[in-house]
C-alpha cells in the first residue's frame, strides 16, 4: 500500500492556508503534520481541510505562539499531547494510524528554537531548548508493542555538516552548535530512530528545508538549513520509497521560511 506523510512549519496556518490548500491538492499526502500554526483551537480551520478531503484533524494550539496540527485522509485514534518541560506550550501531539499491514504511531514536533545567544546561562530560551531535547531521549521508535514509530516536524537543530550552507559559519550560530547536534544524535541513537531522510539523501550532499526571511533573494544566496526532520523506527526503512523537499514552496505567495517534505512508504 502506498503511503505518504509530509511535515510542514507553515508559520501560520490561518495566514497560509491557501497555500497549504495548493500543496494538499497537488500532493494528496494521506497525512499532512503542521506545525507553528499559531492558532486556539476553537479558531482552527477545519471546514477548508474537510472540504478538500481530509476530514481527519488533531489539534494542539495555543493562540499567537507554537502548536501542532494533524491532518489526515486516514481516521486515526489514542491521540496524545505530550507537555514537554511542564511549560503548557503546545508543542507535541502523537496519534496512531493503520495503513496497510502497519499501525504506525505518528508523532508531530515543534522542538523550541532556543533564541539568538547559544549560552544556558544567560538565555533561557536556550535553556528550554536544552531542556526539550533532554525530555526527548525518553522517546523510543519501539515504544509500542506491534506499532512502528514515525517522528516529524520542525526540530530546529541541523545536525550534521551538510544540513548547513557553512558548518564552519554556523558552529556559534544557535541551531548548529555542538551542545545541540550532539543532543540530537544522542535522542535518535538512544531512541532507536533512523533519519529516513537521510537514509534516502545520504550525507555530503546538502539538504536544506529552511531559508531565513532575512536574505534579500535567498535562491541565489542558498543559506539554508535543515531544520525539518522525518524519522522512522527502522522496521520502515525497508519500506521508504523516497523523501522530497519541496524548495519551490519558499517562493510561493507569502510563503513560509520553512518548506515541505514529503516521505512515501510502500507499507
Amino acid at each position: 500500500m502506498p503511503f505518504t506523510i509530509a511535515t510542514w512549519n507553515i508559520n501560520s496556518v490561518r495566514l497560509r492556508l491557501p497555500i497549504v490548500e495548493t500543496f494538499l491538492r497537488r500532493f494528496e499526502p494521506d497525512i499532512l503534520c503542521l506545525q507553528e500554526t499559531k492558532c486556539p483551537n476553537d479558531l482552527f480551520p477545519h471546514a477548508a481541510f474537510e472540504a478538500i478531503g481530509y476530514p481527519h484533524v488533531a489539534i494542539h494550539g495555543q493562540k499567537g505562539y507554537h502548536g501542532v496540527a494533524t491532518i489526515s485522509k486516514l481516521p486515526f485514534d489514542d491521540v496524545v499531547r505530550q507537555d514537554f518541560c511542564a511549560v503548557g506550550d503546545a508543542r507535541h501531539l502523537s496519534v496512531r494510524v493503520e495503513a496497510g499491514e502497519k499501525r504506525i504511531r505518528i508523532h508531530n514536533l515543534y522542538v523550541p528554537a532556543g533564541g539568538d545567544e547559544p549560552d544556558p546561562a544567560v538565555n533561557p530560551k536556550f535553556r528550554h531548548k536544552l531542556d526539550f531535547l533532554e525530555e526527548m531521549r525518553a522517546m523510543r521508535a519501539s515504544g509500542e508493542p506491534g506499532v512502528s514509530s514515525i517522528l516529524v516536524g520542525d526540530l530546529n537543530i541541523a545536525p550534521f555538516e551538510a544540513d548547513v550552507w557553512s558548518h564552519k559559519q554556523l558552529l556559534k550560530v544557535v541551531s548548529h552548535t555542538p551542545v545541540e547536534t550532539e543532543g540530537m544524535i544522542r535522542v535518535i541513537t538512544e531512541g532507536g530512530w533512523a533519519d529516513l531522510m537521510r537514509h534516502a539523501i545520504p550525507v555530503p550532499e546538502k539538504l536544506y528545508t529552511w531559508w531565513s526571511y532575512r536574505a534579500k533573494d535567498w535562491d541565489a544566496a542558498d543559506k539554508g538549513r535543515r531544520l525539518d526532520h522525518v524519522w522512522g523506527s527502522g522496521d520502515l526503512v525497508a519500506d521508504l520509497r523516497g523523501i522530497e523537499v519541496l524548495r519551490e514552496a519558499r517562493g510561493w505567495e507569502r510563503p513560509s521560511d520553512h518548506v515541505p517534505v514529503i516521505a512515501r512508504f510502500d507499507l
